[in-house]
């Protein structure tokens, strides 16, 4: 919710060519409706709300891009919309994930088809519906000799690993609690170039209590999200220990979030390690990637930044030509299918 990334990608069976971008704002009152939302009970009539605001935002976002860049619509087959996640629960007996921001209003509004609701086709067959990105990243990047990994750093953090095998799954909190820490106290929506967590010290009594949760010793697949890592589970955790100063605790959730990533990615003995995404632009988070990873060569991933948005752009495409995702091996589906609808 830092914004709405758009992108305009021209696409065929063999590539994806990042073609213009734009990033709109996302109004902090809205992000902060949301956040309050996805800590408590809520009623029918907010969440309708708050689906029916999501499409006229998403709809502006993309508006505001197609007339600054000059762009016909007409030229654009279908609009990739994700939509904003509220609740992601793929396990128990009835798994579900959500995700709102009215396809229709954005197809009413702006006269394009919408392709949107990827990942509850997966979840039908047993499957996670998350994450999506492995199957993005072998197009891109198809098969190598070289065992390369690739990990999108957003909210939550998922690894891709791009050997014979295709696998991927979360690895845990990226950052979405340190994000959530500096706001609650430095009113600012991130630490940028982790600055303030810079500024702490590792408190690892803590450190060892947040990695002692099951979410990081539970085998992939899985998935996760703000419905387990959030303020809630932060103030349990912290509960355990003394007051410890807020700059230590910013520190902190950098090392949980470097460290439930490095540990999951050794495992697979990788050659290179990509990252991309938000985290990716966190350069004490990337140095204590590295540290933590002194044999693994790590870059960052050219138009990194925009690598989400051009995977929903994608997957419009493989939707609108009827193409299955090869996902099963990431989400433990019972089959690859066809994800998302189409909205004219």
């Amino acid at each position: 919710m830092d914004g709405i990334d758009v992108v305009l990608c021209g696409i065929d069976e063999t590539s994806c060519e990042l073609l213009a971008s734009y990033e709109h704002p996302f109004p902090v009152a809205l992000k902060e409706e949301i956040l309050t939302m996805t800590q408590c009970e809520v009623s029918l009539s907010k969440v309708g709300e708050l689906d029916y605001k999501l499409g006229i935002l998403f709809s502006e976002a993309l508006e505001t891009f197609l007339e600054e860049e000059r762009i016909d619509s007409k030229i654009v087959t279908a609009v990739g919309s994700h939509g904003q996640t509220l609740w992601h629960q793929p396990e128990g007996i009835h798994p579900f994930t959500m995700q709102l921001g009215d396809p229709n209003i954005i197809a009413a509004r702006t006269g394009m088809p919408v392709v949107a609701d990827f990942r509850r086709k997966d979840m039908a067959y047993g499957g996670s519906g998350a994450p999506l990105a492995p199957a993005f990243h072998r197009f891109l990047f198809g098969k190598s000799d070289a065992q390369i990994c690739i990990a999108n750093i957003g909210g939550i953090a998922n690894i891709t690993v791009l050997g014979e095998e295709l696998i991927g799954y979360d690895t845990g909190p990226g950052n979405m609690l340190m994000d959530g820490w500096i706001q609650k106290h430095k009113q600012i929506c991130y630490d940028k170039n982790g600055t303030w967590a810079r500024s702490g010290k590792v408190d690892y009594t803590l450190l060892d209590s947040m990695m002692e949760d099951a979410y990081f010793k539970q085998k992939y697949p899985k998935s996760t999200g703000r419905e387990k890592f959030n303020e809630a589970w932060l103030d349990e955790m912290k509960g355990r220990h003394a007051d410890l100063p807020r700059q230590d605790v910013q520190r902190t959730l950098l090392e949980l979030s470097a460290l439930s990533l490095s540990n999951e990615v050794l495992k697979f003995n990788p050659d290179m390690l990509l990252l991309c995404v938000g985290g990716a632009k966190n350069t004490f988070l990337i140095e204590r990637i590295k540290a933590l990873m002194p044999n693994v060569e790590v870059g960052i991933m050219q138009q990194g930044d925009w690598i989400e948005a051009m995977m929903m752009a994608w997957l419009a495409y493989k939707r609108i030509h009827k193409e299955p995702v090869a996902l099963k091996e990431v989400t433990g589906a019972k089959e690859n299918t066809i994800l998302g609808g189409v909205y004219v």
